[in-house]
């Protein structure tokens, strides 16, 4: 990088020496098989500038490192004999410990050293009681002393500093949260998490965030079920010291729980978040009796030792891949098909605080990943775990109430989810009522779906209206849907008392049963056109922006576009493809004329002359002649199409309504709009002349 961003910029100028430009992880990582904290925290130990020689050295200094002490499974037995020859090393590596009962010693075992019975001081293991459950990651120092006793173990831990911060500065945090408005802290925090905010949709940004609940909220329970590829979990191993991810989503209970032979506590007395991978999987051999204590756990933070009740704080989190889209699993079952058995139960899944929607995030590409400052995840990481002892659940009372239909266990749902995402975004409790609304209105989308999908499971449960209300406007209820309801509504609903009125649908944008996109449209009498207004809901799909404004151009001999952003490839594509949706309502039998106003580009003019020549040529051969003028002044802002029918269909944005989804000549998208996601945006139909 050579130029920063604004953002950057400030981000170093308020957050000197806590921040670290993440692409530097991918460079000094090499074969070394570790965390990103691991690397960060080296990193953070160097590289805490925007200087690019200080980074240069930097980068210099924890490769020597990393080349010195960092313990390559492959290289252990030389490591081992440097040791022995040398008398002494510092080294990088997973440590665990185990009690010898026998010898009344605690013992340190090297992952990737591979040596063993090392002894460590109980003072040690005081101050680091995770070593005791799965290990983690220091540096190290080994030496080693043989001796005539083949029962004294040769190797000796003269010192061991956890990878990980020592403290957290809460107040200062908050204090330069104060700099940044919402966008940049956003677009802050997902730097921090190693990903570009640039090409993500703001409810994309949401799904990410919710990922980081677990870490600052206390016994947050969080499932997210999506394709493969999408980073799910990702930020359970790499992102913090305080998480742990469980492979293959198969665990015991005295692992997870307590060890009832011996008294030794699992898992969730240690982390702040325990996380299952590939939790799904229909085939998967379950153990009932885990399912029960998680469930007794999930609900009421204790589990029981014999006839002892423990409490524990830590958080879970269930992430796996699904098999069936998501129109394919509402037809046939539920969003929770893919769960194993025992897990597919209406009382395990009503635990869940948010169902996060994994099948949104697209798979990650090399150009998702930041180039951009962000936090060292360390220092991140210590911040979200100070923040578990805060509580902002009730943030949202001063403007909102939720409706009387929703119960405790939804209300508790939503309030942790709410209070986690205010942690991340607003730690000083100083969001604005419309940014209070956004993220009460994303909290309770997430206990919404699995309320609806225990609607299919178990007919005992009763359905729920989410709303909320203003305080001052106690009868003026704000609803709250999840996107695929909106997109899938012929389907989503498995009884018929639960479907929505034809206005629900209308307001949005589904007046012909979406969820239907890729098989042939029943036949429908066409009815009156009607002034009125849709919204369409960001990263929405099946509503096409050409079905949705075609039948209004029907009949139409002449058409005039109004849209000053004609000016990027991908703004030309989408005109062309409407213009061609024009063309399939006249052709072979009419002609029509489209004129364009828009403005021209400043640097790229040329070119955007150019497409526009390709345009009028290959329209004209199928009976659409193609004009359009420059807005010289360029004072036009307004976006609308006209018809000389007398309709006015105002666009807010214009006919950029289509997130970026590559346009390669291989992707289905390219070739169906109507599974592409959508950016939010509003339309107006007017009947002009009136």
């Amino acid at each position: 990088m050579t130029e920063l961003s604004s953002l950057d910029q400030k981000i170093n100028q308020v957050f000197a020496g806590c921040v670290v430009r993440k692409d530097l992880v991918k460079e000094i990582r090499g074969n070394a098989i570790v965390p990103s904290y691991v690397l960060e925290y080296l990193l953070g130990q160097y590289c805490t500038t925007s200087d690019e020689d200080s980074i240069q050295s930097g980068i210099q200094s924890v490769k020597e490192i990393l080349s010195q002490h960092y313990v390559h499974k492959n290289e252990a037995e030389l490591v081992r004999s440097n040791i022995k020859e040398i008398g002494r090393q510092k080294v990088i590596d997973k440590i665990s410990v185990t009690l010898n009962e026998k010898d009344d010693t605690y013992e340190a075992s090297f992952f990737n050293l591979g040596i063993n019975k090392v002894i460590v001081g109980s003072e040690t293991i005081k101050k680091n009681p995770k070593l005791l459950v799965s290990g983690i990651w220091c540096i190290a120092e080994v030496e080693y002393y043989h001796v005539e006793d083949p029962k004294v173990v040769p190797w000796l831990l003269t010192s061991l500093k956890p990878i990980q911060m020592a403290r957290s500065d809460v107040e200062g945090y908050k204090e330069g949260r104060k700099n940044f408005s919402m966008d940049e802290w956003i677009d802050f925090i997902l730097q921090s998490m190693g990903l570009n905010p640039e090409v993500f949709s703001r409810r994309n940004k949401f799904i990410q965030l919710i990922r980081l609940i677990p870490f600052c909220e206390r016994n947050y329970n969080l499932m997210e079920l999506g394709p493969k590829g999408t980073g799910k979990s990702h930020i359970y191993s790499e992102f913090s010291p305080h998480g742990m991810l469980l492979s293959g989503g198969e665990v015991t209970v005295p692992k997870l729980f307590v060890n009832n032979s011996n008294g030794k506590i699992g898992l969730v007395g240690y982390w702040d978040c325990v996380a299952f991978d590939e939790f799904a999987g229909n085939q998967k051999k379950i153990d009932k009796a885990l399912v029960d204590i998680m469930k007794n756990y999930m609900a009421n933070k204790t589990f029981s030792r014999g006839t002892q009740t423990m409490g524990a704080e830590a958080s879970m989190v269930f992430v796996g891949n699904t098999s069936h889209t998501v129109p394919y699993m509402l037809k046939t079952s539920d969003l929770f098909a893919d769960l194993p058995d025992k897990y597919h139960d209406s009382a395990f899944l009503d635990r869940i605080h948010c169902f996060n929607p994994g099948w949104e995030v697209e798979n990650l590409r090399s150009e998702m990943f930041s180039e951009g400052y962000g936090f060292v995840v360390d220092y991140f990481a210590e911040i979200l775990r100070a923040l578990r002892n805060d509580d902002y659940s009730s943030d949202f009372n001063q403007y909102f109430t939720l409706g009387e239909d929703i119960s405790t266990r939804d209300k508790d749902g939503i309030k942790k989810t709410f209070s986690g995402l205010m942690k991340v975004i607003f730690p000083n409790h100083d969001a604005t009522e419309d940014e209070i609304k956004e993220l009460l209105t994303v909290a309770m989308e997430g206990r919404k779906r699995v309320k609806d999908q225990l609607l299919r499971i178990d007919s005992t449960f009763d359905k729920t209206n989410f709303v909320f209300f203003k305080t001052n406007e106690p009868t003026k209820e704000i609803p709250v849907q999840t996107l695929e309801e909106i997109e899938f509504a012929d389907i989503y609903y498995g009884l018929e008392a639960t479907k929505p009125s034809k206005q629900t649908h209308e307001q949005n944008g589904d007046t012909q049963g979406k969820q239907a996109m890729l098989t042939s449209s029943p036949e429908v009498t066409e009815k009156p056109l009607e002034e009125g207004h849709k919204e369409i809901k960001e990263n929405q799909k099946g509503c096409s922006f050409n079905d949705l404004v075609q039948p209004y151009l029907k009949g139409a001999k002449k058409l005039s576009i109004t849209d000053p952003y004609i000016r990027n490839f991908f703004q030309q594509r989408n005109l062309m493809e409407f213009l061609v949706s024009v063309v399939k309502i006249n052709y072979p039998t009419e002609e029509i004329e489209v004129h364009l106003v828009t403005i021209q580009d400043e640097f790229k003019g040329d070119k955007q002359e150019e497409n526009f020549l390709k345009m009028k040529d290959s329209l004209s051969r199928y009976g659409l002649i193609f004009t359009w003028e420059y807005d010289e002044a360029k004072t036009i802002h307004a976006r609308h199409i006209e018809t000389d029918t007398g309709w006015k269909i105002s666009l807010d944005r214009g006919l950029d309504v289509y997130q970026n989804f590559g346009g390669d000549a291989f992707d289905v998208l390219t070739y169906l709009p109507e599974l592409r996601a959508c950016k939010a945006y509003e339309v107006t139909f007017i009947k002009l002349g009136k």
